[in-house]
């Protein structure tokens, strides 16, 4: 495949570039992560009502820019880069993806909009196993439950590892009918945040940068209308979801790995040892060379990934006749998650040692990338949970 910016995303990505280099500065970013909400709110809306970015890929109709994956991932590439504090994420790759995918026209009129106008939203879909060693982010980590009741449904169970699970307005949640494993019996549904019977709690993190909440459910009564798509058959729906948001993800981390790079290189240009900069020395080289190697595949894998996911997603929203979310974007999705977590791990574990005894200090900002590449690595699944899912997507 051949890839190359068009000009309108060469503009997107340069826009987002010099607008977040001037936003999201170490002082911002460390000011966010002091506050509750994790973000500044003022930008926040700065962002959604001059520059239009939570709308990017929501189709006109609903209000939205109508743009599609490529750019998306392009801005999500530096907002990796400049560790920006927002519910962008949350709201955009894993809320909006869950309506365009699994809403109804109803759901979709109602909320989409609201969305472009600044509405916050996540999705909640994980029980605690989703963080145990290795993590579990399969149909098996939803363990949230559902029974009927007339024509309503009652949700509960608590839900874990929430992207700004604390602070939306709008949640996306999967439960499962009572007794049911595996894929079947999950259903989708949209709950307003301030609904009666949910209480929202902030998890401790290690990366502080992205706060994440915990959702109790306790007999949280929901009318038909919530109900996202068909009753019991939500995972299929729902794991298509997961793959958007597993690559949207991964364009987060290649940025990341992208400026730990550029910061490490800077800094060894600056530091002298033996009266030369370490810049110079053989050994040093070797170690920014590959950090270079690594980024330059990351972002092979990151933007053959949104391709394809441009192509599947405008597949579901009826542009073309093919069906799309075929295995493909399961596997576009795991490779670039996997080579992605790898290598922001590695570059960030290069980039410390490079910086020597001050990458570790709080003053330099090492050590904020540093705790994002090892969180982001674990959530959607590590390299290793990526590369196992691979193999059985080949062996099926």
């Amino acid at each position: 495949m051949e890839f190359a910016f068009t000009d309108e995303q060469k503009m997107i990505q340069d826009t987002a570039e010099s607008f977040l280099a001037e936003v999201s500065t170490s002082e911002a970013i460390r000011k966010a992560m002091a506050s509750e909400e994790g973000y500044d709110t003022e930008l926040w809306q700065t962002v959604c009502t001059d520059l239009y970015w939570q709308a990017i890929h929501i189709p006109e109709q609903y209000g939205g820019m109508g743009l599609g994956y490529v750019e998306l991932v392009a801005m999500l590439e530096q907002m990796g880069r400049f560790l920006f504090c927002s519910p962008f994420y949350s709201t955009v790759c894993l809320a909006t993806n869950a309506l365009l995918v699994a809403g109804t026209d109803e759901q979709k009129e109602k909320y989409l909009p609201r969305i472009c106008e600044g509405m916050t939203a996540t999705l909640a879909f994980t029980g605690e196993q989703a963080g145990k060693r290795g993590g579990d982010w399969s149909a098996d980590s939803v363990q949230a439950t559902v029974a009927k009741d007339g024509d309503s449904f009652v949700l509960n169970g608590t839900l874990r590892y929430v992207p700004d699970g604390l602070t939306s307005d709008l949640l996306i949640i999967a439960a499962r009918t009572e007794g049911s494993i595996g894929k079947d019996g999950i259903s989708l549904f949209t709950v307003p945040a301030d609904h009666t019977g949910i209480t929202r709690n902030l998890l401790p993190t290690m990366d502080q940068t992205r706060k994440q909440g915990e959702v109790i459910l306790e007999n949280v009564t929901l009318p038909s209308a919530a109900l996202m798509g068909e009753e019991g058959k939500g995972w299929k729906p729902l794991a298509k979801v997961i793959d958007l948001a597993t690559i949207a993800l991964a364009a987060e981390q290649m940025g990341g790995a992208q400026q730990i790079m550029d910061i490490t290189v800077e800094y060894t240009k600056e530091r002298v040892q033996f009266n030369r900069t370490i810049a110079s020395f053989q050994s040093i080289k070797h170690k920014a060379a590959d950090m270079m190697t690594r980024v330059e595949v990351a972002r092979s894998a990151v933007y053959y990934a949104a391709c394809v996911a441009q192509e599947a997603l405008a597949a579901e929203l009826g542009v073309d006749s093919d069906n799309g979310f075929s295995t493909e974007l399961s596997e576009a999705a795991s490779v670039a998650k996997s080579y992605c977590s790898d290598t922001y791990f590695a570059n960030a574990g290069d980039g410390l040692q490079m910086h020597g005894g001050v990458g570790f200090t709080w003053e330099y900002d090492v050590h904020l990338y540093f705790k994002r590449a090892k969180a982001s690595e674990h959530f959607l699944g590590n390299g290793a949970y990526h590369r196992e899912r691979i193999a059985q997507i080949i062996l099926d």
